[in-house]
């Protein structure tokens, strides 16, 4: 624990230019006497620890020692502090906090980062990604319910390898014991997660992962056109930002994507009901008949209101 301290005051002298031992006391929950001892530790492994007097007094490192700022550009530096400090927010990470110190104290320019990045969610999703994270690092076996794209439930046991994030969720990626094979699963479909106590000794390549089939590269793919509404522009290009677009004069917009079976295309069926009625679908007359036929089940559903 001393060491970790000493790494981490040095970084912090390094990146200030005056640090009061009270203020360092407080940081790290000792004695100033202690700090007085630490600081003594640091000198006489020969980094040039200063000691200004005065009310505005502290201790500081010789300019003439600190890192050559050009090393790495601003730029570079900037993005990864943005990085880090979004990392440290999620996973609440001691240690990334440290490497921002680190990082600080070659940055040049001004503080001021043109990159700004939020990795985090809601607070409860914040702590699942914690536990799985504990889990990986710890290589602990995890046990969870899963619901599947078919709304089925199931039991899954796993090895976690590696956390995701991509198209703006994260999921887990591990050996799934109950399958016998990898298998990547979207956090936000995990309930009543467990660590187990057992520990798995398998060293697991992330390289196995199985991307899955590539629908916008697969041979005959359907064209779907989609008409929303111009109360519906925003929420569109959302949606649906890579595909094909063209803005009418009347301010509606008509969105054209291919899949490879529009009959079948359960995920698109939810995001178009979600659009309710400023969206239509033109094309193809299968995908307009799914649509009806959700819609006059709903219908049903609510038949006696």
């Amino acid at each position: 624990m001393k060491l970790e301290r000493l790494i981490s005051m040095i970084y912090m002298l390094l990146n200030n230019e005056v640090l009061s031992a009270s203020a360092l006391a407080e940081k790290y929950g000792v004695s100033q006497r202690t700090i007085y001892r630490d600081i003594d530790a640091i000198c006489a492994a020969g980094i040039p620890v200063v000691s200004y007097q005065g009310v505005h007094g502290g201790y500081g490192i010789m300019e003439e020692y600190k890192m050559d700022k050009s090393l790495l550009g601003s730029y570079d530096v900037g993005s990864l502090i943005t990085i880090l400090h979004s990392m440290s927010t999620v996973f609440d990470d001691e240690r990334a906090l440290d490497t921002i110190n680190r990082l600080q104290t070659v940055r040049s320019g001004p503080a001021a980062s043109s990159l700004s990045m939020d990795l985090g969610s809601r607070q409860h999703s914040n702590e699942l990604l914690r536990l799985l994270r504990t889990a990986i690092t710890g290589r602990r076996i995890i046990e969870f319910e899963y619901i599947n794209m078919k709304n089925e439930r199931a039991a899954r046991v796993i090895e976690p390898i590696q956390l995701n994030y991509k198209h703006g969720n994260w999921y887990v990626y591990g050996f799934c014991q109950t399958r016998m094979d990898y298998r990547e699963f979207r956090t936000s479909r995990m309930a009543d997660l467990t660590l187990m106590n057992r520990v798995y000794t398998h060293d697991h390549a992330v390289n196995n992962r199985d991307p899955g089939p590539d629908w916008t590269k697969s041979a005959n793919q359907e064209e779907v056109v989609l008409h929303f509404s111009a109360d519906a522009l925003a929420r569109a290009m959302d949606h649906f930002y890579d595909m094909d677009k063209s803005f009418h004069d009347d301010g509606t917009l008509t969105i054209t994507l291919k899949v490879p079976n529009s009959s079948d295309a359960k995920w698109l069926l939810p995001v178009l009901l979600s659009f309710g009625e400023t969206v239509e679908v033109k094309e193809p007359l299968e995908l307009r008949k799914a649509l009806k036929t959700k819609l006059e089940k709903i219908l049903k559903t609510y038949s006696e209101v």
